[in-house]
C-alpha cells in the first residue's frame, strides 16, 4: 500500500461530519485512551516508547462533551485523570466560553472514568455544586468513601442519580443511562444513548463481551447515527502476560466481525475508542488502522467532533 494511499485513509477519517448542518447540538471527542492514558506509566514497549522518541502523539483518557451553542451549556462525559487538559480543549471549541461543564455524566467507578472529580475538591479548585450524574451504587461509593466523600461534604459535587433506561431531558438534547455487563467492583457500568434535535448517539466506552450482553449491538448501532463503542484492544495479542479472560473487553476484530455482512454506511457510524496503549489503532500508519478504514468504520480521535 503506497504512503498516499494511506494518508488518504487517514485524512477521510478526520474528515468533519456537516450532514446535518441546522443542529447547534455537537458531541465533541475529548480522549480516546484506556484508562490510563497513552503512553501508559513505565510502559517499556515499543507503542509507549514511539510517544518518548517522538514518533507517536500522547491521547488522552477516553471522554466526551455534548455542547449546546442554543443554551450555552455544555456537559462532560467521564471525569477522567486528564480533566485538567480536556476542560480546555472544551473551552477552545466552546469560544472562550466557562470552562467548568453544566453537569458531568459518570459511566462507572473504574480509574479513568471518575477519578479526575478530584480535581473539583479543596486541594485544586473547590468548585462550588457541580451537578454530577450517577447511577445508583456509584452515587452511594462517593457519598462513603473518602476523598470523594469529601467532594459532597464540601459541596463541591452535587450528585444526582440516575435511573437505568430513565430518560433525562436537557433544553435541547436528551439521553437515557442503560446498564451493561462489567466489571463492577464498586458501581454500576452503564453505556449512554443521547439524542439530539437530529440525531443519536450511543456511547459505551467500556463492556464486556458482546455475547455477555442481553442487547444485541447491531441493533443498537441500526438505530443510531454515531456509536462510540469499547475497542479497547484490537485483538487478543496485545496482553501476552496477562489472562485476558480479567479484561474480557470485545475486541476490534470481533466488533468488525459482527458487521461484516453490513454496508459502509452502517459500518462509518462505528467510531472505535477507549484504546489501550498497546491497541494498535492509536497509530495510524500500522496494517490495523488501515484495515479498519478501509472496512469503512472509524477511530475515534481527540477534537473529533459530530453535530446531533
Amino acid at each position: 500500500m503506497s504512503l498516499l494511499h494511506i494518508l488518504t485513509l487517514f485524512f477521510l477519517a478526520l474528515a468533519p461530519d456537516n450532514s446535518v448542518k441546522n443542529s447547534k447540538v455537537s458531541v465533541l471527542v475529548l480522549g480516546v485512551a484506556q484508562d490510563a492514558g497513552y503512553p501508559q506509566i513505565a510502559c517499556q514497549k515499543e507503542c509507549c516508547q514511539k510517544v518518548y522518541k517522538g514518533q507517536a502523539q500522547p491521547e488522552y483518557v477516553t471522554s466526551l462533551a455534548v455542547i449546546d451553542e442554543d443554551s450555552g451549556e455544555a456537559y462532560l462525559f467521564e471525569a477522567s485523570p486528564d480533566i485538567s487538559k480536556q476542560l480546555k480543549i472544551l473551552q477552545e471549541a466552546r469560544l472562550g466560553k466557562p470552562v467548568l461543564p453544566n453537569g458531568i455524566f459518570i459511566s462507572h467507578a473504574h480509574m479513568g472514568h471518575y477519578t479526575g472529580l478530584m480535581h473539583l475538591g479543596r486541594e485544586a479548585m473547590s468548585a462550588n455544586a457541580i451537578p454530577v450524574y450517577v447511577m445508583p451504587r456509584m452515587k452511594n461509593y462517593l457519598e462513603n468513601n473518602g476523598p470523594w466523600s469529601q467532594l459532597v461534604e464540601l459541596k463541591n459535587i452535587s450528585l444526582n442519580a440516575m435511573q437505568d433506561n430513565i430518560w433525562i431531558a436537557f433544553e435541547n438534547f436528551s439521553l437515557r443511562p442503560f446498564l451493561v455487563p462489567h466489571r463492577d467492583e464498586y458501581s454500576e457500568t452503564v453505556g449512554f444513548e443521547i439524542k439530539g434535535p437530529n440525531k443519536k448517539v450511543i456511547f459505551i466506552p467500556d463492556i464486556d463481551k458482546w455475547d455477555n450482553w442481553e442487547t444485541n449491538i447491531e441493533d443498537l448501532v441500526l438505530d443510531c447515527d454515531y456509536a462510540f463503542i469499547d475497542a479497547t484492544f484490537y485483538d487478543g495479542s496485545e496482553l501476552p502476560n496477562r489472562n485476558i479472560e480479567e479484561v474480557p473487553h470485545p475486541f476490534v476484530v470481533e466488533t468488525m466481525n459482527r458487521f461484516r455482512g453490513y454496508s459502509k454506511e452502517i459500518k462509518s457510524r462505528i467510531k472505535f475508542i477507549h484504546l489501550n496503549h498497546t491497541n494498535p489503532l492509536l497509530d495510524p500508519g500500522t496494517q490495523a488502522s488501515q484495515n479498519v478504514l478501509i472496512e469503512g468504520y472509524k477511530i475515534s480521535f481527540t477534537g473529533m467532533r459530530v453535530q446531533i
